[in-house]
């Protein structure tokens, strides 16, 4: 019994330090968008830009024949026009003249950013098909984006993607969903709308941290009655019920098509959200089910790597194996609110009385993180089955690429050193995004030639 209550006075000491690390984090970047944002609207007040509009207008003509590079944020992220003026990829974006930074919804599950994802860049209101919006309790309709951040979309107009944690395991699924034609009304759709996958902490095959914060080991599915997850739900619910909409229009975790606000539900609304009768935490259509490893491995059972498409990955983390142990690789270089998680999961051991999440897992395969995500899991696709890949040391490996294999390489960094702030990479973040964007403008192409977006591929060129 005297077990039992330290036991219990030490899972709750940790709940409560986790939950306000957590808590403060989100607080700092909230505040640093507010004063952001007061910072530019009292500039713009007093100074004038002086951006010349002809000059603007020639840059756009320079780099509408280049195939956009879109950057796909993780959880709890945020695309362009979110949180003021804080940019999710610390301003990655601004290092090409094309880059697009979709807002998609920073808790839906991997199936609905999917979905959003292609109606964001083709444009016309987001279908997230009948059987699964029928299924999973909430609307079959979403937002409209109108004509689309890219609406030539094909295959002869290709797109280069780059996602972050969950972000990596959208586009597959998007690929994917291209390839199945799953998109009603464009039936034309197929793999090779996708010119290159890049991954940068992706999330292929579910990671550990999900059992610490809450998902129950047996399913993967449920979670735990007391645990960090459980006070994000009741938070997530309480927000999208109050729907105080500056508040939402400033920060959105995307379940908008559930109808949770209290103009459409009412009290007794709240109530079933927050006992599980309603709402995407109680039918399992959120984001921490696809990341648990049962979930990543049902997911990935019916995803393809494809023959034609370019896929490259930087599988981060910050511990070190010393005599047979794996720790934290130190303590200043990691941030304070995945510290805890890093040691957590470097010491992660699958209940003994659970059956482990699939054939041949072994702990210690899972022990080393970046705070958020395994290692392992980040390198390429290996659940159910292990897709074709390849290790490298160097980004001068990858100089002649080819397609349909995961080229890998491993970067000693947290899960957020690469986003939002910039200072924290140093050097390393101009080294990581240069990389990647010269890799997708200068080494990876299709052998046809490339084509001006509405311009037929097969056309021949007018003699000067």
């Amino acid at each position: 019994m005297m077990k039992l209550w330290m036991v219990t006075s030490l899972e709750l000491a940790e709940l409560f330090v986790s939950a306000m690390v957590h808590l403060l984090y989100a607080f700092y970047i909230f505040s640093t968008a507010v004063a952001g944002d007061i910072s530019k609207n009292v500039n713009e007040y007093f100074f004038k830009s002086n951006v010349d509009v002809n000059d603007y207008d020639q840059s756009q003509s320079n780099v509408e024949g280049l195939p956009p590079i879109v950057l796909v944020h993780g959880i709890f992220g945020f695309g362009k026009g979110r949180l003021g003026g804080l940019s999710y990829f610390a301003g990655a974006e601004k290092k090409d003249e094309r880059v697009l930074v979709p807002d998609l919804g920073s808790l839906t599950s991997i199936y609905d950013r999917a979905r959003e994802l292609f109606y964001y860049l083709k444009g016309g209101r987001v279908d997230f098909g009948e059987e699964h919006s029928e299924a999973c309790g909430h609307s079959r309709f979403g937002r409209d984006y109108g004509q689309g951040q890219y609406p030539e979309w094909d295959e002869d107009h290709p797109i280069h993607f780059v996602g972050h944690s969950a972000g990596a395991q959208v586009v597959r699924v998007l690929q994917q969903m291209l390839a199945d034609k799953a998109f009603e009304g464009f039936e034309e759709t197929n793999e090779n709308w996708v010119l290159s996958v890049t991954s940068l902490s992706g999330a292929f095959n579910g990671t550990t941290r999900t059992y610490l914060d809450g998902m129950r080991t047996e399913d993967g599915i449920s979670m735990k009655p007391i645990s960090l997850l459980q006070l994000c739900r009741i938070g997530v619910i309480m927000y999208d019920w109050l729907d105080i909409s500056w508040l939402k229009t400033y920060y959105s975790f995307g379940f908008d098509h559930f109808n949770m606000s209290w103009k459409k539900t009412g009290l007794r609304g709240l109530v079933d959200c927050l006992v599980g009768n309603t709402g995407p935490f109680a039918t399992g259509d959120w984001i921490l089910p696809d990341l648990t490893i049962q979930g990543s491995t049902s997911l990935n059972s019916n995803l393809q790597t494809f023959p034609n498409t370019y896929y490259f990955s930087y599988a981060t983390k910050r511990t070190r194996r010393i005599m047979g142990m794996t720790i934290p690789s130190g303590v200043l270089g990691i941030h304070p609110m995945l510290f805890l998680r890093v040691f957590q999961m470097s010491q992660w051991r699958f209940p003994q009385d659970v059956s482990p999440p699939y054939k041949g897992y072994r702990d210690e395969e899972w022990q080393e993180n970046d705070g958020a995500m395994n290692t392992i899991s980040m390198t390429h696709p290996r659940l159910p089955v292990e897709h074709p890949s390849r290790f490298i040391r160097s980004d001068s490996e990858c100089q002649t690429l080819q397609p349909g294999i995961w080229y890998y390489k491993i970067v000693e960094a947290d899960h957020i050193t690469f986003i939002v702030n910039r200072e924290r990479a140093g050097v390393q973040f101009d080294l990581i995004y240069d990389s990647i964007f010269q890799r997708c403008r200068k080494h990876v192409f299709r052998k046809i030639p490339q084509t001006l977006p509405n311009q037929s591929p097969r056309a021949p060129r007018s003699p000067r």
